[in-house]
């Protein structure tokens, strides 16, 4: 199974609560952590939710 590389590029300063939970959960705490993701429906709904906090790529 493919793994996605998660890259949180924009601020959690002044985000929706549950965005910031969803950053926490998939490890991203502050700005140019990367994390390494299962590619499965749990992790693409967390993409898909915060994706405008994030740069993806499959590894």
């Amino acid at each position: 199974m493919a793994n996605l590389r998660i890259k949180l590029v924009k601020s959690l300063n002044g985000r929706l609560e549950s965005h910031i939970a969803t950053a926490q959960s998939l490890g991203l705490h502050k700005i140019g952590n990367e994390t390494v993701q299962p590619d499965n429906p749990q992790t693409r709904g967390k993409i898909a939710k915060i994706g405008y906090l994030l740069q993806v790529t499959e590894e």
